[in-house]
Order: C-alpha cells, then sequence, then structure tokens
C-alpha cells in the first residue's frame, strides 16, 4: 500500500498502529494520543457497536483519553481495546486513579463477519500488536487494520458489493493541522465529490436507485463507517463533540446513503494542542479532510475476498 503524507499522523502527538489477519480478513487499527487529548464522540448510525462512548459526554469527569480503536470482527472486535489498555498500562500511561494508572481508550467496531473467516476475530493480543507498532509516521491505507475487512455497496448482498478499506487525509489552515483516519464499510456507495460520479460501491447500479425501487435488502448488521478527527487546535470536549458532528457531514458528501439504520456511522474527535482556533472553522475542514479520507480508503482498497478493488 501507498503511503499518503497528507496523514492523520501530521497532527503532533498522535500515533497510528495496524495489525491485521490476512488470511481471515479482518483486523484493528489503535490511534495513540500518548499524553491524552480532549475528545469528543458523535454516533449517527442506527446500528452501532462502541465502548467508553458515554465518558466523551461533556458533563461527565474525565477531559482526556490516550487512545481510540478502530475494529472489525463485529461487537467480539471490542475485545481489542484490553490489549491497548494492557499496553499503554505497560508504558504508565493512564488516568491516575492513586491506585493505578488506568489508560482511557474509547472504540468503535465495523462488522466483517461476512468476508474472510467469520471465527476469527480482533482480540486483546491484536490490540497490543497495534498499539505497540503505533508510530507517527504516515500510516497505511487500503486493505490494513480495520480496513482489512471493510467492503461497500452491500445492497443486494455481498455478490455485488466491492472492496474498501482504510483511509487518512489532513490539511494545514494557518498552522491548524486537521487530519482525518476512517475506515468504509458502509451499505451504500462512495461518490466522487468533485464530479458526484461514484467510484466505488453496488456494482449493478446505484444503491439509491434500488431502494427507490424499494428492492433494498441489505444486512442490518454488515455495515459502518468509523473513524477519528484529529487536530492541534484546543478544545473543550464539548468543542470536540461538535467538531465530530460537524465531520459526520463528509460521510453524507461521499457516501449515498450514509447515517442509514443498517450502519453505525461513529466518529471520534481528538484535540491535543494549545492553538487558539474557531470551532467552526475546524468542524467545517473536518467534514473536508473526512470526505477525502474515505474517497482514499475506497481507491487505496484491493481485491480479497472474492471482492473487486480499485488497485490492482
Amino acid at each position: 500500500m501507498q503511503k499518503n503524507k497528507n496523514a492523520i499522523t501530521a497532527v503532533r502527538g498522535i500515533e497510528v498502529g495496524h495489525a491485521q489477519n490476512m488470511e481471515a480478513l479482518t483486523g484493528c487499527t489503535v490511534i495513540l494520543c500518548r499524553k491524552g487529548a480532549v475528545a469528543g464522540v458523535d454516533v449517527r448510525g442506527g446500528a452501532p457497536g462502541t465502548r467508553e462512548t458515554d465518558l466523551l459526554n461533556p458533563v461527565n469527569l474525565l477531559q482526556k483519553i490516550h487512545a481510540v480503536v478502530l475494529a472489525g470482527g463485529s461487537a467480539f472486535g471490542l475485545d481489542a481495546t484490553g490489549g491497548v489498555m494492557r499496553y499503554l498500562e505497560e508504558q504508565k500511561i493512564g488516568f491516575n486513579t492513586g491506585s493505578a494508572k488506568v489508560p482511557i481508550v474509547p472504540a468503535a467496531i465495523l462488522y466483517d463477519l461476512n468476508l474472510g473467516h467469520e471465527s476469527v476475530r480482533p482480540d486483546s493480543a491484536m490490540g497490543y500488536l497495534a498499539a505497540s507498532q503505533a508510530s507517527s509516521a504516515p500510516p497505511g491505507e487500503g486493505n490494513v487494520g480495520a480496513g482489512t475487512g471493510a467492503s461497500v455497496g452491500k445492497m443486494r448482498g455481498m455478490k455485488y458489493a466491492m472492496k474498501s478499506g482504510i483511509g487518512t487525509s489532513s490539511m494545514d489552515i494557518h498552522g491548524i493541522i486537521i487530519g482525518a483516519l476512517v475506515a468504509v464499510n458502509a451499505v451504500g456507495d462512495v461518490i466522487d465529490p468533485k464530479t458526484g460520479g461514484k467510484i466505488a460501491g453496488l456494482r449493478s447500479g446505484s444503491t439509491l436507485a434500488l431502494m427507490k425501487k424499494n428492492q433494498a435488502r441489505a444486512a442490518v448488521k454488515s455495515n459502518t463507517v468509523i473513524g477519528v478527527i484529529a487536530t492541534n487546535a484546543k478544545l473543550t470536549k464539548a468543542e470536540a463533540t461538535k467538531v465530530a458532528q460537524m465531520a459526520q457531514d463528509g460521510l453524507a458528501q461521499v457516501i449515498r446513503p450514509a447515517h442509514t439504520m443498517y450502519d453505525g456511522d461513529t466518529i471520534f474527535a481528538l484535540a491535543t494542542g494549545d492553538i487558539k482556533a474557531d470551532v467552526s472553522m475546524v468542524g467545517a475542514f473536518a467534514a473536508e479532510v473526512m470526505a477525502e479520507a474515505i474517497v482514499r480508503a475506497v481507491k487505496m482498497a484491493r481485491p480479497a475476498g472474492g471482492l473487486m478493488g480499485l488497485m490492482k
């Protein structure tokens, strides 16, 4: 897989690590912020699988988290979080309770059990491996980490779907860096925002056209887009939550349809810096980098599990 220099790791303090099982076509991705990051989350899909998202509510106590886990394996994949916590505990990273330092690690999963081997899922060992491999280098894209078993365009079942993956992007706006990392496993199609044409998805027509004919038959639990926005701006938990909400607009720009009852779309936002910035500006461009990262996720995907990808 090619490496994209315009990556989420352009944000200082953000590291990314992948681990995957290429035979089983599943994996996990860890976004580390060793010094802690103010965080928010927005869960907009109708079938989410998450961990520790309530903690990110602005009214709750803790202000910073230490990592985010994105994983395949459906709800089983949440087990990967334990390995990440174990790694961070060994590094003496976590919220100091007096008796122990407890790493705060929210997570979200996608459903990839219908591709590869459904009995193999991301577990604690895979989460630990991904965390131990995390670095500030531009992360791999396509069929790696949480994108290993991702697919799109599944409204008529896997026979007509296409391979997707994980993608990343970033931009610098007068010193404010905004980056995105996203695993794309949508029921819908991915659209080129510049032309409005379909890039990847249902290989027989369009998903919206199929829905219009009342011929939809998607599996309720087989989809979800999960991702992270990171910035070096100084944000409160409430502001980070607003950025996560606005970043969901990036999904709506390039995935049709997005946020369905068949998807568990979940976006986290991390703020690591001390640079003052207008939260509306950060959120507006969070949507832009999220859209670009989604497009990269499908463009970098290679064929796997009998599905065609855009890369050969």
